[in-house]
């Protein structure tokens, strides 16, 4: 649970919805509600959001609420909503600035942020965030295939997506990105792959954390695999996209199943760990077939809403 949940709800403190699983334990500040962008054809997260800009009188009077009862508790930061970066510059350089001065012991703040948003700031702008102490962004690659990007309504190109990222690298974020295992379905699963790493090969991130594709009520995949348009891939082919992602990555990254969606515990230093995790991967498949164990795991999977 992240820090601050049960004392600071009843305080009307405004927590953002949703977090990356590694901010876990950091205390959550929501800078902005819902999504800038909040198109794509996956996520029904921010559906219900009307995008905004919360006043900055009132983040930091949710600062000074939280540093009145975890001054010396907290370590990390994460800010939401979906795109923080988005906001002026200047307010979230002052946003950051009474962070550091309420929280004398932090070590790392985050945000989401969009490629594209990180490619239209100017690289000064970008390198005030950083020196004022913004550390790590987590981007949704999703995927590295030009025609699949396009499909999703995900915004921009794979050239945009490298290009944002490397701008945010070169401002001196850490950078860790999303990969979305099953988003090109049965049809598109290799290419989506391929490309993916690819992309990822041009751009590498400090982190590449993976999810599995489960399409959830309220988004506009779920429809379409609804009415038979969009063939989910089975586990088999999750396994093998998977393998082929691993095999065709030339990246300095840590590697990431940090998600409850994913079917195996893959986890690496890559290049070092490559072979281990295509190992790992191939166990899994070889044993899938004769495990009904394993199945049921995985159906399991299936189920899982509200993510």
């Amino acid at each position: 649970m992240a820090i601050g949940r049960l004392r600071l709800k009843p305080l009307s403190y405004d927590f953002p919805p949703w977090r990356p699983p590694n901010e876990a334990n950091s205390l959550l500040l929501r800078v902005t509600r819902g999504c800038t962008w909040n198109r794509c054809t996956f996520c029904a997260m921010y559906k219900h959001f009307t995008f905004q800009r919360r006043p900055l009188e009132e983040i930091k009077a949710d600062i000074l609420t939280a540093a009145s009862l975890y001054c010396d508790e907290v370590r990390t930061v994460f800010i939401g909503d979906s795109n923080s970066p988005s906001i002026k510059t200047a307010d979230f350089v002052d946003i950051l600035r009474q962070l550091y001065a309420s929280f004398p012991a932090i070590e790392r703040v985050t945000s989401y942020a969009r490629a594209k948003t990180l490619l239209g700031k100017p690289l000064d702008e970008l390198k005030q965030l950083r020196q004022a102490g913004l550390t790590r962004l987590h981007v949704g690659l999703e995927t590295g295939n030009a025609a699949l990007l396009k499909k999703i309504k995900k915004g921009p190109t794979p050239e945009e997506m490298v290009a944002g990222c490397l701008k945010a690298k070169d401002a001196g974020f850490e950078l860790s990105l999303y990969v979305l295992l099953g988003l090109g379905g049965e049809d598109l699963s290799e290419a989506h792959a391929r490309d993916t790493a690819a992309v990822l090969n041009l751009i590498d991130p400090h982190f590449i954390r993976v999810r599995t594709l489960l399409p959830q009520p309220g988004s506009e995949l779920y429809a379409a695999m609804e009415s038979g348009s969009f063939i989910k891939c089975s586990h088999k082919t999750i396994l093998r996209e998977q393998r082929v992602l691993v095999e065709n990555l030339n990246v300095n990254s840590e590697y990431l199943s940090d998600h409850i969606t994913n079917y195996i515990p893959l986890n690496g230093k890559l290049p070092g760990d490559k072979e281990a995790m295509l190992r790992t991967i191939e166990e899994y498949d070889a044993d899938f077939a004769h495990n009904s164990l394993l199945q049921s795991k995985f159906a399991r999977k299936d189920t899982l809403q509200s993510l």
